[in-house]
């Protein structure tokens, strides 16, 4: 919904961008999936803020701490045949006027704010080392400090069973088994999946990513970051979910650490900007990706994609392009449990002067 109060149209009047408040009900998410079918549960023009309530699908690890009456409203009442292909709880779609196919969608993430002070990690069978952990399914609760902008392990539990049920909901563990090492990991604020509706009438699935976005698991995809996002439907339908309050690249064990937050963001139709994938910006770097089910083929495709950055977008002949990629670009691994590997490939923006993103 619109805020509609005197202070927001007055700004409106002077030419500020209107500003928008989203919350998460049963009705404004979509659980699993993307899908150009899906009608917009919020239309704004291009340049408005929006502020999104982003719900994680591991809050019911620990409903006691993780869940309030907004997030388990969600959870009762989302019918579970409506949580598929994928697993993520996605907020939106949210339409942007202007939007259309051949533009890009600028999506400048503001702030964000966690909802609650808790997150869940879960070391899950799809977790890159399962076979060698003992084929163990592990939660672990931690314990958000703002202040300190850091996150301590709080306790931890074996999964009972196998944890293959999207969207479930324990009972407040009785003996929960204490970290033995109560370190403070430092937070990394950001949201794992977001994107747009690809093309096509069939619902896509949330977990592996693409060129639509979808759940790349950047941990740069937080405050002060902007992604481009190529426009594949009318109106975008932007959706956003999977928050995280920190993750290293990799993230290896199968989950960041997952919680549910505020996100703030503007959304800006750029019908000056052409690329094939979704380009993140950040205060320091611009980044690339590749996906593949093959992590060398993952690799490929970001080289070509960095390539085709510096040329197409930076304006460099291929041959000087090429070079620099092999003095200045670095090549991590973004995530090795997403279906499709993630590799991005990233350059400092003091590189690269003036450029339209």
């Amino acid at each position: 919904m619109a805020l509609r109060d005197p202070l927001t149209s007055s700004f409106a009047s002077q030419g500020f961008p209107a500003m928008h408040v989203l919350k998460a009900t049963p009705e404004t998410v979509h659980w699993g999936f993307f899908s150009a079918a899906l009608k917009p549960v919020l239309t704004v023009d291009s340049g408005d803020v929006v502020c999104v309530e982003a719900v994680t699908q591991h809050a019911g690890d620990a409903p006691d701490l993780m869940m309030d009456e907004g997030v388990r409203a969600i959870y009762e009442q989302v019918d579970v045949s409506r949580r598929a292909p994928g697993c993520h709880i996605m907020t939106g779609p949210i339409a942007v006027r202007g939007a259309k196919p051949g533009t890009m969608l600028e999506v400048r993430y503001l702030s964000m704010r966690p909802r609650v002070p808790y997150g869940s990690n879960l070391t899950a069978d799809w977790g890159y080392l399962y076979d060698e952990t003992d084929r163990k399914e592990r939660v672990t609760i931690f314990k958000i400090d703002d202040f300190s902008q850091t996150a301590t392990p709080y306790y931890a539990y074996d999964v009972d069973g196998r944890y293959d049920t999207v969207g479930r909901i324990v009972k407040p563990t009785e003996k929960p088994v204490y970290f033995q090492n109560p370190l403070r990991v430092p937070l990394r604020l950001h949201v794992g999946t977001a994107g747009l509706a690809p093309a096509g009438s069939d619902p896509v699935s949330t977990v592996p990513p693409g060129e639509h976005g979808g759940n790349m698991d950047n941990w740069g995809v937080g405050p002060g970051a902007t992604v481009y996002y190529p426009v594949q439907v009318d109106g975008g339908l932007f959706s956003v979910g999977d928050p995280h309050a920190a993750q290293g690249d990799s993230e290896i064990t199968g989950t960041a650490i997952e919680t549910s937050m505020d996100v703030m963001m503007q959304l800006k139709v750029r019908d000056d900007v052409r690329f094939d994938s979704p380009i993140l910006a950040t205060p320091e770097y611009f980044m690339v990706h590749g996906f593949n089910a093959n992590l060398n083929d993952a690799m490929r495709q970001a080289a070509l994609r960095m390539l085709a950055f510096l040329t197409d977008i930076c304006g460099m002949n291929r041959d000087d392009a090429y070079t620099l990629m092999s003095v200045a670009v670095d090549f991590s691994v973004t995530q090795v449990v997403d279906e499709r590997f993630g590799i991005h490939a990233k350059i400092a923006r003091n590189l690269l002067g003036n450029l339209p993103v």
